[in-house]
């Protein structure tokens, strides 16, 4: 059974989803571990309740960035995770760091990526006057947001909308799509061969999963 690793930083409401999807064995996985970069990141609580290990790294405690991350890869290493799930880790990650773990790192990011990479994007949607807004899984590179992108799952924008419906919206797309990816990689069908994402070893489109949910 493949070991997955879920980094986190707030609420944790996608690693609650992927904690259920192991459970009930829609993910034929094992989360072995919970790294947080916030020691009040409710996202603890969750994985106290689910019996899952946590340890927290924070900043202040490293000389550099740098530093932090290769403690935390350490770490992944010594759990001997196949998979590291970022869910709402709000920390850039260091070059070194995701090279360490090409092909093996996810996120998910709340924009139609490459629309609106980084903060606060739902605002930065409505400022713009878009008509649909939307969600993305992709693999982590070096670059912010950037790494090739492997489903997509797009939401409406009303005339009267408020920032908060488009993020409940999103919020609600976000925890169906992201258990069926890790599910995808660990049945071994999803991988990442010279940076470009293959699913059942065909090359996905630029914007990812195109066909209907499975």
């Amino acid at each position: 059974m493949k070991k997955i690793v879920v980094l986190i930083s707030g609420q944790g409401t996608n690693l609650q989803a992927l904690i259920d999807a192991c459970r009930s064995s829609a993910i034929p996985a094992q989360i072995v571990a919970v790294i947080s970069n916030k020691a009040d990141a409710f996202g603890l609580q969750r994985a106290k309740s689910a019996a899952i290990p946590s340890k927290v790294f924070l900043r202040q405690e490293f000389d550099s960035h740098l530093a932090m991350d290769q403690q935390i890869a350490d770490y992944i290493e010594s759990v001997q995770a196949d998979l590291i799930v970022l869910a709402g880790y709000m920390k850039i990650l260091s070059a070194e760091f995701t090279q360490r773990f090409t092909g093996r790192i996810l996120n998910i990011h709340p924009s139609l990526l490459p629309k609106y990479p980084g903060l606060h994007t739902y605002q930065q949607a409505l400022d713009a006057g878009e008509q649909e807004h939307g969600t993305t899984v992709h693999f982590v590179n070096e670059e912010v947001d950037s790494g090739a992108i492997i489903l997509q799952a797009k939401v409406p924008i009303f005339a009267d909308d408020e920032m908060t419906d488009i993020e409940e919206r999103v919020k609600e797309q976000e925890l169906r799509i992201y258990p069926l990816v890790v599910k995808w990689f660990v049945e071994d069908r999803l991988k990442l061969i010279n940076g470009q994402a293959f699913l059942d070893h065909q090359l996905l489109p630029a914007q990812g999963y195109a066909a209907e949910e499975e």
